[in-house]
């Protein structure tokens, strides 16, 4: 039997929320746990449902998104955060990510990208939108200059894997682009966490390209 991806909804424009609901709803390997129109309603309630992925909206009333996903990625550290925004700003890109989102697509993506991007997250990729990742690799480009002694310890190919990483290609993906094995790439990673002193591939893309 297939497993059943459960989902949560943060959108305060009830009309977006009520078509994810739908679109979620309607797929059987999916289902939506909740919808929230306000981050302080999703912060009362996902605890008590914890879904496997949270789509949250960055412009909400009171709260925004990414003060809610700092709030909630702090107690539940393995919950998956996708934002699902009109903001294509590098700077909420990069604070969203720092404070624990896992992917970052934009509400014009096609329905399938949408629901191909729950999948992904789920399962461990990080996807972005390919607008998002292009002014993910610009800033790396403007970044990698400015690297400090303990960030240039990672030698060019890990630098290299955890690039391709960062623009949301899962390890199968990196490691057909790089003509490796999957195991390579994740020994890979092995070594950038313990070179950096991280646990996860996101704490490693906000140390080694300035997002702080």
């Amino acid at each position: 039997m297939e497993e059943i991806i459960t989902v949560a909804i943060v959108e305060d424009v009830q009309d977006i929320r009520e078509s994810l609901q739908t679109l979620i709803s309607g797929m059987p390997q999916f289902h939506c746990s909740g919808a929230y129109a306000s981050a302080e309603a999703a912060i009362a309630d996902i605890p008590l449902i914890i879904p496997d992925v949270v789509l949250m909206d960055i412009n909400l009333p009171g709260m925004d998104g990414i003060e809610a996903v700092r709030q909630l990625k702090e107690r539940f550290p393995s919950m998956n955060f996708l934002m699902c925004t009109v903001f294509e700003d590098e700077e909420k890109i990069f604070l969203a990510l720092r404070y624990g989102a896992g992917g970052y697509i934009l509400k014009n993506n096609s329905p399938s990208k949408l629901l191909e991007a729950i999948q992904e997250i789920y399962h461990g990729g990080a996807p972005m939108s390919a607008a998002i990742a292009r002014r993910v690799i610009r800033s790396f480009h403007e970044a990698t200059p400015n690297l400090t002694p303990k960030e240039s310890v990672l030698s060019s190919r890990e630098m290299e894997v955890l690039q391709l990483l960062a623009t949301g290609l899962l390890y199968k993906e990196a490691a057909d682009r790089l003509n490796l094995s999957v195991e390579t790439i994740r020994s890979h990673c092995r070594k950038i966490y313990g070179k950096l002193h991280v646990n996860t591939k996101l704490e490693a893309i906000n140390i080694v390209f300035g997002r702080k």
